[in-house]
């Protein structure tokens, strides 16, 4: 397992893990970098009205590990049995979860969870990591509720690691690494919760 002060600080500084050739952990920090810039952040119309319909049930840090588990099992490449959320870092996150540090944006129909994100957080920063869904526009509709929770708690930074075309959709954009690591020290210097409880449970 990967400890959990090493991972804090390769975020703060701008790294990442992701396990790769049968599980080997490797850290990454890309330039350029995909963020969502919080206050340009676009919702579709069609999404807009899926939102608005309110459907899907939004939960926080209900079932986190099942979260990443569906991610990992999103990730896989039909044929590859493998995945850069390996169990070990499957683990590593979940202690990150106990300790209040990284958390799921869940979408429920009843008792069944349809589609979740999961990311980091640190002061004014999240760091979004996977998404999944099992019914259509679920994750979608997870990263609009994480985006208004971002907003009104202040946060500054969205990190999307990556841009891919589905999160061009939403506004993501490429900038430096430089720049990056600039908007990632102004955003550590912010005193922002993500949930109103330290450990898992609490919104």
């Amino acid at each position: 397992m990967i400890p959990s002060e090493l991972l804090l600080s390769a975020y703060a500084s701008g790294w990442f893990p992701m396990a790769v050739d049968g599980g080997e952990i490797r850290w990454f920090s890309p330039d350029p970098r995909g963020i969502i810039p919080l206050d340009t952040f676009h919702t579709p119309r069609r999404l807009a009205r899926v939102v608005r319909k309110g459907g899907f049930r939004i939960e926080i840090d209900r079932a986190f590990e099942s979260v990443m588990r569906a991610c990992a099992e999103a990730e896989r490449d039909p044929g590859d049995p493998g995945s850069w959320i390996s169990d070990e870092i499957v683990r590593s996150y979940c202690a990150l979860h106990e300790r209040g540090v990284a958390h799921s944006v869940e979408a429920w129909k009843g008792d069944r969870l349809v589609g979740g994100l999961y990311g980091v957080s640190l002061g004014g920063a999240f760091f979004g990591e996977s998404m999944f869904h099992r019914e259509t526009d679920a994750s979608k509709v997870t990263l609009v509720a994480l985006v208004e929770r971002l907003r009104s708690r202040g946060y500054l930074l969205l990190d999307t690691q990556w841009v891919t075309e589905h999160l061009e959709q939403f506004g993501a954009i490429e900038i430096s690494r430089s720049r990056y690591l600039h908007l990632l020290d102004a955003s550590l210097r912010r005193d922002c919760t993500f949930t109103d409880r330290r450990r898992t449970g609490g919104v």
